[in-house]
């Protein structure tokens, strides 16, 4: 049994809590928002983001972050734009030896970040974890199988993740290639934007298949271009999360590009959704590090146009139906242009 403290009380981070407890660990929950925690108690339950799956008395719920001190292992469930704060509060309260792990998915704005190296910069001398992969909170917490990713530059810290977390129904699987998981999680959500958009748009299936693979293309380019490995990307953390985000209606992303796709202006469908969308958060800092890497993202691009730009997603699609014939293999082009 590990006393494992999770930083977040969004739809993952309780249904990580309600996993962890329900095998045996010692878990408390900590959200920044009284009235969330308050409610989740009052409840018994997350009704807004997982609603009649029981939060079981024996998960402590707090909004002191000096909860964290003294765990094994603390998770990381915040979006994106709260993890550099949420990582300083939490700070001064953690013990040499605690393994910090990562389950957000995102980019900074402004930094182009990726979520490890905020919290390393905001707590160094830790080890920490990034985990990913196809995991809707709504099954994890419901005891769905699922497979991830435990990323680390250090073996043994990825290994403690996956033998602490893993159980029946949670199987981990571990990585050293920190950078491509991250990338993966956080592009990935940014096609699945675009795979709604083509199903509000009632583009058909052969438009949606078209959009996943050639998006995966997009995000190993990038990811390649920054360090990562190929080999991930069609792993668990890249193919396994973008097929899962992009055709499941458990994805906010994926509602909000219904949405956009109906015609909905962005900034209504976002609100519309009443979460964070982080595919739109995504998709101004990924066409930003393309054009730093001199990278081609067209999909990327495209969607940024339509988010920023007003562009009508119509006649983004006939865009990217009108660019020049290529070949598949990239490498062939790349020589080309090169």
């Amino acid at each position: 049994m590990a006393k494992i403290v999770i930083l977040g009380t969004g739809g993952f981070g309780t249904s990580l809590a309600v996993m962890c407890q329900r095998f045996g660990h010692d878990v408390t929950l900590w959200g920044k928002f009284p009235e969330e925690i308050a409610e989740i108690r009052r409840n018994g339950e997350n009704k807004k983001l997982l609603p009649g799956v029981p939060v079981e008395p024996s998960i402590e719920l707090t909004t002191e972050i000096s909860a964290a001190a003294g765990a094994d292992c603390v998770l990381f469930a915040v979006p994106s734009f709260a993890v550099r704060e949420t990582a300083r509060a939490a700070a001064p309260y953690l013990k040499a030896g605690t393994v910090l792990a990562n389950v957000g998915k995102g980019l900074e704005k402004g930094s182009h970040k990726r979520l490890s190296q905020i919290i390393a910069e905001e707590i160094p001398g830790f080890d920490i974890v990034a985990l990913s992969g196809p995991s809707h909170a709504e099954e994890v917490a419901r005891g769905v199988p699922t497979t991830v990713v435990a990323a680390c530059e250090n073996r043994k810290s990825a290994e403690y993740i996956q033998e602490t977390l893993s159980n029946p129904t949670f199987r981990i699987y571990v990585s050293d290639d920190v950078i491509g998981v991250e990338l993966s999680g956080a592009l990935k959500n940014i096609i699945a934007v675009c795979a709604g958009i083509c199903d509000g748009m009632n583009l058909g299936d052969n438009a949606r298949a078209a959009l996943i693979t050639r998006g995966l293309a997009e995000i190993a380019r990038l990811g390649i271009a920054m360090g990562a490995k190929r080999s991930t990307f069609s792993g668990l953390a890249g193919v396994g999360d973008l097929i899962v985000t992009c055709t499941s209606m458990h994805s906010r992303n994926h509602r909000a590009g219904i949405l956009i796709g109906q015609g909905v202006p962005p900034k209504e469908a976002i609100a519309r959704i009443g979460m964070t969308v982080e595919g739109c958060i995504a998709a101004g800092t990924a066409w930003e590090l393309a054009r730093e890497k001199g990278v081609t993202m067209p999909i990327v691009e495209q969607l940024q146009l339509v988010l920023t730009e007003g562009k009508d997603p119509k006649q983004a699609v006939s865009d990217l139906m009108g660019r020049p014939s290529r070949h598949e293999d990239e490498s062939v082009w790349l020589e080309q242009i090169l």
